[in-house]
């Protein structure tokens, strides 16, 4: 039994990280050959994920735990900043960075978090600088050099928005990481993610309606492109991955999640056929590292439990 529920932890681990990649892939597709609007996307994807995430909680037996989150100021305030800043600010610059560029950088990007926590928490002085934090960072900064630039000097194989909302990914994500952690030690991740993605979701309907789209001109197979954007890409591909958890320690699957660039990558090299130099494979590389000797860490903390993706 206990071997069958390990399995089933690594399959739920595997499949929700691969989602979460390919999902990236596809809204790039949706950019460039179907001229989606990134806005409507973000908007779309937040709200109806958002309402799915929450009909699972309520079909649970914690099914309270809705709106329980809501009954002490304190927390309804941080979870409201936390769906802004956290939620909206990562969904919002990951697609953004996958608009101006692709899903492969945007994700090996977004990776860069961890990087951002270790010097934020040495700033805080919360930590003490590591032979192996060096190495960590070290590896993410070489690794984003040859992504961004191929390994040229003089110019960039990457458009310039692209960088910085995809940098501005990572910092999203680094304070996602961070904060959550207040939460999900009292609440199911389910709950507060379902109504982060609501909120972000109806502030986005602000900026651009989900009523407010034309996708007359549209065939079948776009509609299943977002269809897999929104409910295995967002939806499925958290719920899988938090639900692992359940069997699997957190340095497992945190190692697991290091599937989601490989399949960005790859999807986007070989399916987009965009192009992709020697040396930003060996970024690639560079950034796999960092992400594996992050999983080996030796102190588990209720931070592996959020690792995120747009």
């Amino acid at each position: 039994m206990l071997h069958s529920n390990r399995m089933k932890g690594f399959s739920m681990a595997i499949i929700g990280a691969i989602f979460w990649g390919i999902g990236g892939t596809v809204a790039n597709k949706l950019f460039k050959d179907y001229a989606i609007d990134v806005n409507w996307l973000v908007t779309s994807r937040l709200l109806i994920a958002g309402l799915l995430l929450l009909s699972i909680q309520f079909l649970g037996k914690e099914r309270s735990q809705i709106f329980n989150v809501w009954k002490h100021k304190k927390t309804a305030l941080q979870l409201i900043i936390f769906s802004l800043i956290g939620m909206l600010g990562v969904q919002y610059t990951y697609m953004m960075s996958i608009n101006y560029g692709n899903a492969a950088i945007a994700t090996l990007l977004q990776n860069l978090s961890p990087v951002i926590i270790i010097v934020y928490l040495m700033l805080r002085r919360q930590s003490v600088l590591t032979k192996r934090d060096v190495t960590i960072v070290v590896l993410s900064l070489m690794g984003c050099f040859l992504l961004l630039t191929n390994g040229s000097f003089t110019q960039l194989s990457v458009s310039k928005l692209a960088i910085v909302w995809g940098l501005l990914a990572g910092v999203a994500a680094a304070f996602y990481t961070l904060y959550a952690v207040k939460f999900l030690k009292k609440y199911s991740s389910l709950t507060i993610v379902g109504w982060a993605m609501i909120i972000g979701g109806v502030m986005m309907n602000f900026i651009h309606p989900i009523w407010q789209v034309s996708l007359s001109d549209l065939n079948f197979k776009a509609y299943l492109y977002l269809a897999f954007v929104i409910i295995f890409g967002t939806m499925i591909a958290f719920w899988f991955f938090i639900a692992s958890l359940q069997n699997l320690l957190p340095t497992e699957t945190s190692l697991l999640g290091s599937l989601e660039p490989l399949s960005a990558v790859l999807t986007t090299v070989f399916w987009l056929k965009e192009p992709f130099g020697l040396f930003q494979w060996i970024g690639t590389a560079c950034t796999f590292g960092m992400l594996i000797l992050l999983s080996f860490n030796k102190k588990s903390t209720s931070q592996d439990t959020s690792h995120n993706s747009p």
